[in-house]
């Protein structure tokens, strides 16, 4: 009688299942890749079945991951009209950086409190991005991406994940609000140095002072993105 072979019904199978979540999250990143890349312009009206076809997809994870979209704040949906890719605004603008001021002052407090040191190493290498980009003279969007991650380790460092929660969730409508603008600064070198206050406080471990850099921070960035905003917005209507 022949053996069965005992670690054939052991061994890993080459292939896994692919997750309907898994999937839907691919369709997810690819579709806001696109958007912040500008393939596809605030405003314009997002064919669910055209990319389902381009895809090899069904529509499901396609309106779902729009839906998602949705809530990440790219994506706009209208009752029997459909998907729009998010039309950017001056009051949704500077409600987004009010947003983003109350969140990052509690959380850069927070981290000085209770995790400054373990929380320094990454922040000055990502300000020595920051100041590397500006050097080389790197593409806006590769400004704005450092500049995100930069606030995305001080809401990760808080200890507290609902920071990050609601940092991960508007980071997208950020990026695009500037992208769309067109620029933020215009000598990149200004990004790097508006860092430097927020991690000298942080290297002194005094949490008052971290809170009005990030304020003061956040808040230049909001007066600057709304001019910028206001400039463009009257240019296209001469």
């Amino acid at each position: 009688m022949a053996t069965t072979d005992n670690s054939l019904k052991t061994r890993t199978p080459p292939f896994l299942p692919v997750t309907r979540d898994g999937l839907v999250d691919r369709v997810a990143d690819s579709l806001a890749e696109a958007i912040l890349a500008g393939r596809m312009a605030p405003g314009d009206r997002i064919a669910e079945s055209t990319i389902a076809r381009q895809m090899d997809l069904s529509r499901a994870p396609v309106r779902e991951a729009l839906r998602r979209l949705e809530s990440s704040g790219l994506v706009d949906y209208k009752t029997n009209r459909g998907f729009f890719v998010h039309a950017i605004t001056g009051e949704s603008l500077a409600n987004l950086y009010e947003l983003r001021i109350v969140i990052e002052t509690a959380a850069v407090a927070r981290l000085v409190r209770t995790n400054a040191g373990a929380a320094l190493p990454g922040l000055q290498a990502q300000l020595g991005e920051l100041r590397r980009l500006a050097e080389v003279g790197a593409d806006m969007a590769t400004h704005v991406s450092a500049d995100m991650e930069f606030h995305r380790m001080i809401c990760a460092a808080s200890g507290n994940p609902r920071f990050l929660q609601v940092f991960d969730q508007i980071a997208n409508e950020t990026r695009l609000g500037i992208l769309v603008i067109g620029r933020l600064y215009d000598d990149q070198s200004v990004l790097a140095e508006t860092h430097e206050p927020i991690v000298r406080a942080i290297e002194a471990r005094d949490a008052e002072a971290a809170v009005a850099a990030i304020a003061h921070h956040i808040g230049y960035a909001r007066d600057q993105v709304a001019k910028l905003f206001d400039s463009n917005q009257e240019g296209t209507h001469r």
